[in-house]
């Protein structure tokens, strides 16, 4: 992997093989240089044991096109959005390659609003980056490089204005939180004491010593699961590193995940709000069940945050998100947030007096069946041709790779923003019936590959 990944709000690379700190300046001043507003730039860092290394050159780079910076050192990817607000910032640059194993790290950039900047924003900054010219002042102009003290404060009420906190706080819930040595443990020890948890965590220290992949998937979510049941408690949140998003674990120590928090937050939240909700293209139709039960109008964006929440502030949107366990409410800000997603459950726990097991079990139970596909990128194109006339029953979307829709199931098929791979993700009544169909996705692009003399 020579080159890194670029998507509309960021990039992505393997530290010393596709990113470096050269790298880095180049696109954090690349985006800089686009900013109308002359306020500073907000910098951040996930945790990972090269943010700091990534931070220092970013910072540097800034300070030398005479950008202030306010340095918020660790902190989770949510929070960078508050800071960008609260401070009256520019714009934000967060260090952070999500859920990608450690040899990553990555960049991701924020508007002035607080929201992860849109997709013709990141391509004015792709063109920026591919015609670079470093804008350097001299010595009279070098920008301001301050820390700031309290990066958690207003991230912290901003949540709490949403949730009844005092009956949270007489559930005396007790609460496990996994943050896997990320960024989440900064703020999430606060929030869950704060809302009076009895608390239990794991991998406090953000130093980005993974033990494990850090997606929190079940699969390697696998030591924690065989930990929960001994643990007793009401709640397991788990995290990914830069606390965008959230994957559960219940009182019986069975993995929920992260579709479920979408979907439990959401039946939550529209139980006191109407209006038009956002999910991504690849979220489980959960939400659709659950948006048509409220009487409120769901609609689809392509995959990507960013894309979300352009949608959602088009359409004032009441709340959104994707299924990999991000929920994004407005009231707090757009961007995806594994603390309002922790927050909410608690109060949807507190407010029905119900477990997490059965608030899941209120809502349509589908299955889904993930999978990657080899293919050569140029021969998508004609994948897409393909699987269409393989499935001339269903009914197909373009809006972000190719979706195929039936009453009863669907598959997506596109490639992916932050891997150099073509995913297949398909939902259906069965775990069998989802797996068919990116068996067939595979299938079709073995015939496109052979066709084309791969």
């Amino acid at each position: 992997m020579n080159e890194p990944i670029i998507s509309v709000s960021g990039l992505r690379g393997i530290i010393g093989e596709s990113l470096d700190p050269i790298l880095a300046i180049k696109y954090s001043t690349a985006f800089a240089s686009l900013l109308e507003d002359e306020g500073p730039i907000v910098v951040t860092r996930d945790g990972r044991a090269t943010g700091t290394m990534l931070a220092q050159a970013i910072c540097s780079g800034l300070s030398a096109m005479g950008r202030d910076v306010l340095y918020g050192d660790v902190a989770a990817t949510p929070t960078t959005g508050i800071l960008v607000r609260e401070h009256h910032a520019a714009g934000g640059i967060q260090i952070s390659a999500s859920h990608n194993p450690a040899p990553y790290n990555g960049i991701k950039l924020f508007e002035s609003s607080g929201r992860v900047i849109p997709a013709s924003a990141g391509e004015r900054v792709l063109k920026a980056y591919q015609d670079y010219h470093f804008p350097a002042v001299t010595h009279d102009k070098i920008g301001k490089i301050s820390n700031l003290r309290d990066t958690t404060s207003s991230h912290l009420a901003a949540v709490l204005l949403t949730v009844d906190v005092e009956s949270i706080r007489s559930r005396k819930f007790k609460v496990v939180l996994d943050s896997h040595h990320g960024a989440g443990s900064v703020l999430g020890i606060r929030l869950l004491k704060e809302l009076g948890c009895e608390l239990q965590s794991l991998g406090d220290t953000p130093d980005g010593l993974f033990t494990r992949s850090p997606e929190p998937t079940e699969v390697n979510l696998q030591e924690t699961i065989s930990m929960a049941a001994g643990f007793e408690a009401d709640a397991v949140f788990c995290q990914d590193p830069d606390a965008d998003r959230l994957a559960l674990i219940d009182e019986n120590g069975i993995y929920i995940g992260e579709e479920y928090t979408l979907a439990i937050v959401l039946n939550h939240a529209l139980t006191t709000r109407s209006g038009p909700v956002v999910i991504n293209c690849s979220s489980s139709r959960m939400s659709a069940d659950i948006c048509q039960a409220h009487g409120c109008e769901l609609h689809l964006s392509a995959v990507g945050e960013a894309n979300v929440t352009s949608k959602m502030k088009k359409l004032d949107a009441v709340y959104g998100g994707e299924g990999n366990g991000g929920p994004i409410d407005p009231r707090v800000g757009f961007v995806r947030d594994s603390f309002v997603a922790m927050a909410q459950v608690l109060d949807a726990m507190a407010s029905t007096g119900k477990s997490i097991s059965e608030l899941a079990a209120e809502i349509p139970r589908y299955e889904i069946y993930k999978t990657k596909i080899d293919i050569e990128s140029g021969k998508i194109p004609a994948l897409y041709e393909e699987l269409q006339r393989s499935f001339p029953d269903a009914a197909a979307s373009t809006m972000d790779g190719l979706r195929l829709d039936w009453p009863d199931k669907w598959i997506l098929v596109r490639p992916s923003n932050t891997e150099p791979i073509v995913r297949a993700i398909a939902e259906a009544g069965t775990l069998a019936d989802a797996e068919a169909l990116c068996v067939a996705a595979a299938k079709a692009a073995g015939k496109v590959g052979q066709t084309s003399g791969l």
